[in-house]
């Protein structure tokens, strides 16, 4: 390491000069012309913002799922002509419970339950008391579709907000069944809370126009328009078409009535379906249903076989928005509740960047003073080393467009602080070999030798440690373990290319015969 090639120094200075370039558009405003532009993003800490913690509501997975796996065994059971009665849910038990007409089909009905498709293995049991059955979900099945339903929510959540054109939100979850969403620059979060907190589970119903208010019969359930609650529809639970087949949602205007409107179209299934029921229903109400609320329930005219539709409900600008970002990002497998909510304003963030940009400036200016007051000209190359390292540092958190936040500062700061013990070690060993007596070259080389070790072994052990914490830490951990975990690398480079390399570069040029450290 005593000899260093004309392409070694090239690549070293090269890499820094590299790292110069990316940091400048953190200080630099975008130019015109198009280049990549990569810059730190400020946290919740830094910048203010909102503080959002959501909990999925997990029963109501289970409900649902409950509901459609009743449906699918009345289904059922009317294709292979098998008779039943009192079919209801037991949600306590996660249960389906019903019984038989004809207590000699019991076989043929426990045959018919056992070989209905699960879309999940071993979904649910079936077990029979006397004439009753019941079929009751397993309980690795509910942990299985809970997990997926967090999963796809966070991916929901995930499209809403950047539909709203929110800057570098972060979405995490937290435990089995909680979101954690960070919303940095956003001081009033009344409406992503809304947007959040909106189910937009649209479904399409007929109407059981002969039903009674006071006794609904099975199957029909009575829900409120969405402008006015106390009138209630009579409808039918069956979906006959499902949101979910949706490809798009736009907002609109109608000439004519001087409304906002949302234009929906449906995939190649869900066209098909909703062709067939408007074309089999002709002057009869259909209702589109938000979230157990009846939007509109106009009358079928005519079949409807282009797949597209309009929704009409008195919507200003903003509720017409607002529905078709929900219908296009898709629908909540279950409601999610804010159970923890924390506004930062601006002005605490600007003095959180004060605090911290005070306390690294002056730790950085401290370091600088005590190498330069204790190593002489070495320590003056240590602190290039060190400015270049948190100039790489800069850069790569630039380069991956990483959000800083007040711990990640800390964890660049503490991380300056490790660049200067490694070239601490090497300056000491190089001052206790000249003590033994050896010459200024045999005393770098032997030296840098044995500093070398302590100082990879040092830094690898920590570099572990860090990076186990970003895997598993959370939040503000992850900040700081993140800028520590690139920091050790940055220092590496530093101390043992850089500053090395000017020290040898140094002694090649003017061959001293005492070093001056």
């Amino acid at each position: 390491m005593i000899y260093y090639s004309r392409t070694k120094f090239t690549l070293i200075l090269a890499t820094c000069f590299i790292g110069l370039l990316l940091c400048l558009p953190n200080f630099v405003k975008h130019p015109s012309f198009k280049i990549p532009w990569h810059q730190i993003h400020l946290g919740l800490d830094l910048k203010g913002g909102s503080y959002l913690l959501m909990q999925v509501d997990v029963e109501t997975i289970s409900k649902n799922r409950l509901q459609t796996l009743s449906d699918n065994v009345r289904q059922t059971l009317i294709s292979k002509n098998l008779g039943y009665r009192n079919i209801h849910i037991v949600p306590q038990n996660h249960t389906i419970i019903f019984n038989l007409r004809d207590p000699s089909e019991k076989d043929r009905v426990l045959s018919v339950l056992q070989s209905m498709p699960k879309t999940i293995p071993k979904e649910f049991n079936v077990s029979n008391d006397n004439d009753q059955i019941i079929l009751s979900l397993s309980i690795e099945a509910m942990q299985r579709r809970a997990n997926e339903a967090v999963n796809q929510s966070i991916e929901i959540v995930r499209k809403r907000i950047d539909a709203t054109g929110a800057v570098d939100p972060s979405i995490i979850r937290q435990g089995s069944d909680r979101i954690i969403v960070q919303l940095p620059g956003i001081s009033d979060p009344n409406r992503i809370k809304q947007l959040l907190g909106t189910t937009a589970k649209m479904t399409f119903h007929l109407l059981d126009e002969t039903a009674n208010p006071n006794l609904p019969p099975l199957g029909v359930t009575f829900l409120p328009m969405v402008d006015n609650s106390s009138i209630k529809l009579p409808i039918r639970d069956h979906i006959e078409v499902d949101g979910a087949n949706l490809t798009g949602a736009s907002t609109g205007f109608d000439q004519q009535s001087g409304e906002y409107t949302v234009n929906f179209s449906f995939d190649n299934a869900g066209a098909q379906a909703f062709a067939n029921i408007t074309r089999a229903n002709i002057n009869k109400q259909f209702a589109i249903v938000l979230d157990n609320k009846v939007i509109e329930a106009p009358v079928i005219r005519t079949a409807i076989t282009g797949g597209n539709g309009q929704i009409t409900g008195g919507f200003d600008a903003q509720k017409a928005t607002d529905l078709a970002l929900l219908l296009r990002a898709g629908a909540l497998p279950a409601p999610l509740k804010v159970i923890e909510e924390r506004s930062i304003g601006p002005s605490l963030g600007a003095d959180a960047i004060h605090a911290g940009g005070l306390s690294l400036v002056s730790g950085f200016i401290l370091v600088i003073i005590f190498m330069l007051l204790f190593y002489g000209r070495f320590g003056f190359y240590a602190n290039i080393a060190l400015f270049a390292n948190l100039i790489l540092m800069s850069a790569i958190l630039s380069l991956f467009e990483a959000t800083l936040t007040l711990p990640g500062m800390a964890g660049i700061l503490l991380t300056l602080g490790m660049a200067v013990d490694a070239n601490i070690l090497i300056n000491e060993r190089i001052r206790e070999e000249i003590r033994n007596g050896r010459t200024p070259l045999n005393a770098l080389q032997t030296g840098f030798d044995r500093a070398l070790n302590t100082i990879i072994d040092s830094n690898v052990t920590a570099f572990i440690a860090h990076v186990m914490l970003f895997i598993f830490g959370t939040g503000a951990v992850k900040g700081f373990a993140l800028t520590i975990t690139i920091g050790i690398i940055t220092t590496l480079f530093t101390t043992l290319c850089l500053s090395w390399m000017l020290t040898i570069r140094w002694y090649t040029v003017n061959r001293p015969k005492e070093l001056p450290i």
